[in-house]
């Protein structure tokens, strides 16, 4: 008997414990806002009380915040709620406004592949590009215009765009590609001189699969950019193996495809050849061939944006 009557003073104590807690926390203007818009029994609340508090505390910071960037709760962009689902108390995590105006606002690059380039690039919109220079406006137009063409139409020819270092060659045709995505159309954008040294590390045996599938998706992608062309170090296996491959398929099927390069064609093509043999400048003036079928030419001379 006297064990009986120890368990229930004790199970007293506890619920007093949790009551003064519970009252305690009550204070707190935003706990206090929070458990009134539950509509719970405060018997139910109490057994919750410091889940409660951590929730006010999540609410609290973000009623004072002005930005993704300035949200100090546990996970970046969410704040942890309480919600009643069939009678039960549940918490879990909530997207903000800014979180969810981030996310429908991004939700393009989903359509977007991008390989080893910045952040400004994969982030590249149209309406942050520097118009200040009249020198860009050819390429600007070309773009635009590809775009509304391109929705009609597939089969539309790409751009070699060559020009100096920083001119924002890939900034403007990734920023091309991010709004065609917001129509669900998939892209690629690959910094050459690095995707052909990754390429190269997979291809063996036990990589083949990784191998077979970074080559094709770059092959086959509707739209593709193929960043810093003339840049890399040219061998007869990423020239002849690689490249030409892709070149062939994509003006087969009538994909198209744009180049950035700091190389116009002509010098391109002596790039390419490696040495001055007879049989190399003859591949190199194959591929060049096969990136004037897929593309128009224009030279972009501009300031350099990145000073």
């Amino acid at each position: 008997m006297q064990k009986v009557t120890n368990l229930t003073n004790k199970k007293k104590n506890l619920n007093i414990s949790l009551e003064e807690a519970y009252d305690e926390a009550l204070k707190d203007e935003t706990f206090k806002e929070i458990v009134c818009k539950l509509k719970m029994k405060r018997e139910n609340l109490i057994n919750y009380t410091s889940t409660l508090e951590q929730c006010a505390e999540e609410y609290n910071h973000c009623k004072n915040c002005k930005g993704l960037i300035e949200c100090k709760n546990k996970i970046q962009g969410h704040a942890f709620l309480p919600r009643i689902v069939e009678g039960n108390l549940e918490f879990i995590y909530r997207p903000c406004k800014y979180k969810i105006k981030a996310d429908k606002q991004n939700s393009f690059q989903k359509y977007t592949y991008v390989y080893n380039v910045p952040k400004e690039i994969s982030e590249a919109s149209f309406k942050k590009i520097y118009k200040n220079d009249k020198k860009r406006y050819d390429t600007i137009i070309w773009l635009t215009e590809f775009m509304g063409k391109y929705k009609e139409n597939k089969e539309q020819k790409g751009l070699y765009l060559c020009g100096n270092f920083g001119c924002g060659k890939t900034y403007l045709v990734s920023a091309m590609f991010n709004e065609l995505a917001k129509d669900k159309i998939k892209s690629a954008t690959i910094f050459w001189p690095e995707y052909l040294r990754d390429l190269k590390a997979s291809f063996n045996s036990e990589y083949k699969n990784e191998f077979n599938e970074k080559f094709d998706k770059i092959k086959k992608v509707p739209l593709l950019l193929i960043d810093d062309l003339g840049a890399e170090t040219v061998t007869p296996w990423n020239r002849d193996e690689i490249l030409c491959p892709i070149l062939q398929y994509r003006m087969d099927e009538k994909l198209p495809t744009f180049f950035t390069s700091n190389l116009n064609l002509e010098a391109l093509e002596t790039h390419l050849a490696i040495t001055n043999k007879g049989d190399e400048i003859i591949k190199a003036g194959r591929i060049v061939s096969r990136i004037k079928q897929l593309t128009e030419y224009q030279e972009l001379i501009s300031k350099n944006l990145r000073k």
